[in-house]
């Protein structure tokens, strides 16, 4: 499927995959995919559909030959866990921070953000140039691309959600620029792994990003299964230590480029692939010169093997560390509050992270421009003191050093499951 009328019904299929359906056939039914749908009022799931889509009315009418009946408000659900009074106060949140022009761009913001990775481009490209291919410059040279690609890849992810443009037309565009042209990389490839991550985070066998491929065991649930099952790929009790020889040096350089390009040409995705090579075609026709075809391929991975570590430990710190189990059937605010946490503010942290340090409040509005989030947060940890709900906020070294902990905790469980149950 290709066109606009593509990307909202990819959206809608992702969410439809992460969503229980009910047990009984009696009203056989797609549960209500947007606000104001008929049925139980806090058992559809429009909390999670109105936060992929900031254009509801757009996205409408690619739903209505999609319904096919309504669950009535009497009939079971296996969303038990699910709390109608916080479900009302968050909808009153989002209404407020709406009201607020919290979901309002400041274009000017990204523009900048742009502008500083093009920056970036061009003073690692001069320092070669003036300085010549020798091992500082190439060392310098190299942080300065690793940085480069790490902020372009937070930008990307900026219009990968569409909280940059009013027109998704408009952020679809951008994001294959950004994430294609700038990083080599596949824009619906990211799509159809972070939205399954965002409907539903830390959930086995739903979020794409817990899925270790029995390389690390994760959580309390997890570890004591393989334990119990006496399954043992890797000496669990040890991932913290080896951690740091297969995570953040191997995720980018190997697995991502590697299942980029292979999700690229076997969906036949001509278009990303494109960008993607247009990213290879700049890089070396920019460095060839200086090091030669062999030099300036290994250059690449050197990067990549720098971006890679700043990728892992921004992105895990928020995450790994949280509840991860499976489907525990909760409301769409307390499911995200118990998947997430928050790293302090600071310039640095903002900058270093992009944003991601609000991974609260940006999991809760996926859709909202991301300096805006801080502005959101106070209401946030209102409603969570409000219904006794923990809202964890950390030191960024801190937040770094409990990724070790929790691996650590974990392959623990692991071991004593394994010997003694």
């Amino acid at each position: 499927m290709r066109g606009r009328a593509a990307r909202p019904f990819v959206c809608v299929c992702v969410l439809l995959a992460s969503i229980p359906t009910p047990q009984t056939p009696l009203q056989a039914s797609l549960p209500p995919l947007h606000p104001g749908a008929a049925g139980h009022p806090t058992t559809g799931p429009q909390d999670v559909f109105h936060a992929f889509h900031p254009n509801l009315k757009f996205v409408r009418k690619f739903l209505k030959p999609l319904l096919i009946g309504e669950l009535a408000p009497e009939e079971p659900s296996q969303d038990r866990g699910k709390n109608s009074q916080i479900t009302e106060d968050f909808r009153v949140l989002r209404k407020t921070a709406e009201e607020m022009n919290l979901f309002k761009t400041n274009h000017m913001f990204f523009f900048l953000h742009l502008a500083h990775i093009v920056a970036l481009e061009s003073i690692g490209w001069f320092t070669i140039f003036y300085f010549g291919n020798g091992w500082i410059p190439t060392l310098i040279t190299a942080f300065v691309l690793a940085t480069s690609q790490a902020q372009a890849g937070w930008l990307q992810h900026d219009y990968g959600h569409l909280s940059v443009y009013r027109k998704p037309m408009w952020n679809h565009i951008a994001h294959k620029f950004v994430i294609g042209h700038l990083k080599g990389a596949s824009a619906n490839w990211w799509n159809h792994r972070h939205f399954q991550h965002h409907a539903k985070p830390n959930v086995f066998q739903k979020d794409p990003d817990v899925n270790m491929l029995h390389t690390f065991v994760l959580g309390r649930w997890q570890p004591i299964e393989y334990g119990k099952k006496k399954l043992k790929y890797l000496p669990y009790n040890h991932q913290h230590e080896y951690f740091f020889l297969i995570g953040p040096p191997l995720l980018i350089p190997v697995y991502f480029q590697y299942q980029i390009f292979m999700t690229m040409i076997s969906r036949k995705d001509w278009v990303d692939l494109v960008w993607a090579i247009s990213y290879y075609t700049r890089f070396f026709v920019t460095y060839i010169p200086f090091y030669g075809i062999l030099g300036a391929l290994l250059f690449l991975n050197f990067v990549r093997f720098l971006e890679s570590h700043w990728f892992v430990w921004v992105t895990q710190m928020n995450h790994i560390v949280m509840e991860i189990d499976q489907e525990p059937y909760r409301d769409w605010f307390s499911s995200q509050l118990s998947a997430t946490c928050n790293v302090e503010q600071s310039f640095f942290n903002d900058w270093f992270s992009g944003h991601l340090n609000f991974q609260i409040e940006h999991h809760l509005f996926p859709t909202m421009p991301r300096h805006n989030l801080h502005k959101v947060a106070p209401l946030v940890k209102s409603l969570c003191a409000k219904h006794g709900i923990d809202y964890q906020e950390k030191p960024l070294l801190r937040a770094l050093l409990d990724i070790i902990r929790s691996l650590k905790k974990s392959g623990e469980l692991w071991l004593d499951a394994y010997l003694h149950k």
